[in-house]
């Protein structure tokens, strides 16, 4: 099998950097890149200064065989992407007609953007190829040195995602077709440590062939193992031979498994839910409605996700949830006598099959020795029984109620599944 062809992204934009704006067009080119058996080599973020991007550009370039850029495609002075190329090509800028053309019937219902500045968005650099930007002004730019390709795309999320959908993964598959498939499968496991989870699989991850590579990503209590198969594209056996592999594993981690695909926990809840043609509610404390964004977060949610009691003060507990007054005192709002009652009265006040509570101390302060930040009861009520969990849990106060909430979803999940 022929070497991986190997892409990097440079992310150009001071509001990158300064935490301004959160990159999210790296992942979505990645996942693109990947479909068609492109590695991502390294993502980049530089400032919208010349001479670094210059930089990055040649750095890049003398790496791998594709390179993207994003931003830096406006037509005021802070956008100096085009200048910069064009100087790194030893290019000139041209009017071009096409993007003139595209520009003007892009505004033809708004006159006052047609101005001076706008005028600079059909000047290209004549040695690259310039490909059609059907949902803005910035022209996508194609420059080819060595028999390597570099793409220069706008910055804005919507405008690159249709530039990389509609015009660079056609490009590359007429001018550079790959010979590998790139196959990832994604499983999710709670309730062991990273480290003990590497040792129980660790015979099963020797044993894997040159092919694959597995990645442990841990996040807020979730480990998920995402198994990569590096194939032939004509090697018809490929799926074949990543889901035994896959198939193994989950055997190995069956007491800790959550979900079997790449998905968000709430999701995974959804489906079982509507599976079983059950619905679910929510009663809130220390996570003060979290859960109830998440479960009803996606499309279709209304299927199965009814609504939220957020009873933060004691008295909407007791009023809306009928938690008892002499729980409160002889246990406190943090406890498993309280939680079980908060699941029991949202799954009664909203007429649920299933019902989810949290009640804890959140932090930065509140704590006593008995019950420190981090002291979570969570609890689950079903049509049977209700389960509780009392948990202790680290980090600032957004991690500790996103923890609580997954813990949450993953009792949930595993409650449906058993």
């Amino acid at each position: 099998m022929e070497e991986t062809m190997r892409a990097e992204i440079i992310t150009i934009g001071d509001e990158l950097l300064i935490g301004q704006v959160v990159d999210t067009n790296s992942a979505f080119m990645a996942q693109e890149l990947n479909k068609v058996g492109v590695e991502i080599y390294q993502v980049t973020s530089v400032h919208d200064d010349g001479e670094h991007i210059r930089r990055a550009v040649a750095e890049s370039l003398s790496r791998v065989d594709i390179v993207i850029t994003t931003g830096g495609l406006g037509p005021t002075k802070d956008d100096i992407t085009k200048h910069v190329l064009c100087d790194f090509f030893g290019a000139k800028l041209v009017p071009s007609c096409d993007v003139e053309q595209h520009v003007k019937q892009l505004y033809c219902n708004r006159p006052d953007v047609l101005n001076r500045l706008t005028e600079t968005q059909w000047l290209v650099p004549d040695k690259c190829t310039v490909l059609p930007n059907r949902v803005g002004s910035a022209p996508l730019m194609v420059f080819e040195q060595d028999g390597k390709l570099l793409f220069s795309l706008p910055g804005v999320p919507y405008e690159m995602e249709v530039a990389m959908i509609e015009q660079v993964m056609p490009y590359l598959a007429k001018h550079r077709p790959t010979n590998e498939t790139i196959i990832h499968r994604t499983i999710q496991v709670a309730g062991i440590p990273e480290s003990a989870l590497a040792i129980h699989i660790e015979q099963w991850e020797d044993a894997l062939p040159g092919t694959m590579h597995l990645a442990y990503l841990p996040k807020d209590g979730i480990i998920r193992l995402r198994l990569s198969g590096y194939f032939d594209k004509n090697d018809t056996t490929a799926e074949q031979q990543i889901n035994v592999q896959i198939a193994n594993l989950e055997a190995l981690v069956a007491e800790w498994l959550i979900a079997v695909e790449d998905q968000p926990l709430e999701v995974v809840a959804g489906e079982l839910l509507k599976a079983k043609g059950a619905t679910i509610s929510t009663a809130e404390s220390c996570t003060g409605g979290k859960l109830a964004s998440l479960l009803n977060k996606h499309a279709g949610s209304s299927e199965f996700y009814y609504g939220s009691v957020v009873a933060y003060d004691n008295s909407v507990k007791q009023r809306i949830l009928s938690v008892s007054k002499a729980y409160l005192e002889q246990y406190g709002a943090v406890s498993e006598q309280v939680v079980t009652q908060m699941a029991e009265g949202a799954r009664r006040v909203c007429g649920t099959d299933y019902a989810i509570a949290t009640s804890g101390v959140a932090g930065p302060s509140g704590g006593t020795k008995d019950k420190p930040v981090g002291t979570v009861w969570i609890a689950v009520a079903t049509p049977d029984a209700v389960y509780s969990e009392l948990l202790h849990l680290t980090g600032s106060r957004d991690q500790i109620t996103t923890r609580a909430c997954t813990k949450a979803l993953t009792k949930l999940i595993k409650y449906l599944r058993d």
